[in-house]
């Protein structure tokens, strides 16, 4: 019994220091918000989404980002159909967007933007600008990455906000996901110069970069962390730009959450399997800063699938221990889920605050006292993703409730 206790020890001390390295950088979180002062120069972007079936919401996406308040001539916008058996190309070129034909076969999002690059790498364009299809763009979007790179950034991110909040309470917990993680890790991560989470919208790469990187090279389902940790080996900052924002429709069922969730979770795990080790050799160089902080992300994507060894392991020491063990154990774990599910709520009505004044608003209610069982479901599925990786992309369905339909012409 007694190793079984030391065991799980170890493994909370473990979980402990990257509990305390994330905590120490999200203290971070509440200095000023970063600003970059206006470009002196106008850069030329390619705005790419590679899209599979969204024909009931491409339409949304192409006005929002030809609604840009940038000049029209210095970007255009490339839709990148595949493995489509809808009219997506149809209503794209409708509305006016140019369509990238993948030569090779697809088998993945990486697959669609590399061949995108290699076909608009001698067009002349400074940056690429790359979205979901779904997504609806600020239309400061183009201007305030604009001025990130003029301040000296290479890779960008901006703020992704759920366009969906109060459709159900699956689609406000991720609103709520959203600005939390903005909060704490990008918002701290830009204040204290180490980069923000590149997620797989809503932010914009120079030629550069991906032109030493050999374009788009990326293998797994979670090409954009493949591609952060790419960054940190080649020791560039991914800059957070918190007013360049991005709408995107989140999911309103729990499964279909659950589904998209854990290719998340899987895809962060194979970039970890794949990038982990070249990432602490990286530590021992020049700039060895992003690199050392995305190891860390790494780890606690692996400390939260194992979170539940240490919980394990003590049961199966109170339960060696006899009823007197079993009863403790159940009283302290009783104690320690009403704290964690108090405080996740409170946080999540301080988050809803900040966005609309209001601590429990009406249409966020359900999302707010449900939003620690959001959080928590991310565990099992680290832990099924540990054992099982996923690598087929499943379609997640979208509403259809941005502009859509097909302009007169």
């Amino acid at each position: 019994m007694e190793e079984l206790l030391w065991i799980a020890l170890i493994l909370g001390a473990f979980l402990k220091i990257i509990s305390i390295y994330f905590g120490g950088i999200a203290c971070f979180a509440f200095k000023k918000e970063v600003e970059y002062p206006s470009a002196k120069k106008l850069r030329r972007f390619a705005v790419l989404t590679a899209a599979r079936n969204e024909a009931e919401v491409i339409g949304g996406f192409i006005e929002s980002i030809k609604e840009q308040d940038y000049p029209i001539e210095l970007f255009d916008v490339f839709v990148i159909p595949n493995h489509c058996t809808d009219n997506t190309e149809e209503v794209a070129r409708a509305w006016g967007a140019e369509i990238i034909h993948c030569p090779f076969p697809v088998s993945c999002k990486g697959d669609a933007l590399q061949q995108a690059f290699l076909q608009l790498r001698k067009k002349g364009y400074d940056a690429y600008c790359v979205f979901d299809s779904d997504n609806i763009v600020d239309p400061d979007f183009l201007l305030k990455m604009n001025d990130a790179f003029d301040a000296g950034a290479k890779v960008a991110k901006g703020r992704q906000l759920a366009g969906n909040p109060y459709s159900s309470w699956v689609s406000g917990c991720y609103h709520l996901y959203f600005n939390l993680f903005h909060l704490f890790f990008n918002k701290a991560r830009g204040a204290c110069g180490l980069s923000a989470k590149l997620v797989g919208t809503g932010f914009a790469v120079r030629k550069d970069v991906l032109e030493s990187l050999g374009g788009w090279n990326t293998t797994t389902i979670a090409e954009d962390a493949e591609f952060s940790a790419q960054c940190a080996l080649l020791g560039e900052r991914v800059w957070w730009v918190p007013d360049a924002v991005t709408y995107d429709e989140q999911p309103e069922s729990f499964r279909v959450s659950l589904i998209q969730r854990r290719r998340w979770c899987s895809g962060i795990l194979q970039v970890g399997k794949l990038y982990f080790k070249p990432m602490l050799q990286r530590i021992f160089k020049p700039n060895p800063a992003f690199a050392a902080d995305f190891s860390m992300f790494l780890m606690g994507a692996f400390g939260q699938a194992l979170s539940v060894l240490p919980l394990g392991l003590t049961l199966l020491a109170a339960i060696l221990d006899g009823k007197g063990g079993i009863l403790n154990f159940f009283q302290v774990m009783g104690a320690y889920f009403i704290l964690y599910y108090c405080l996740l709520s409170l946080m999540a009505m301080v988050l809803t605050f900040r966005d609309e004044g209001q601590l429990f608003p009406p249409k966020m209610r359900k999302a707010i006292l449900l939003f620690p069982v959001f959080m928590t479901s991310f565990i099992p599925l680290q832990v099924i993703s540990l054992f099982k990786e996923t690598r087929s992309w499943k379609e997640i369905p979208h509403s259809g409730k941005n502009k859509n339909t097909i302009p007169m012409v």
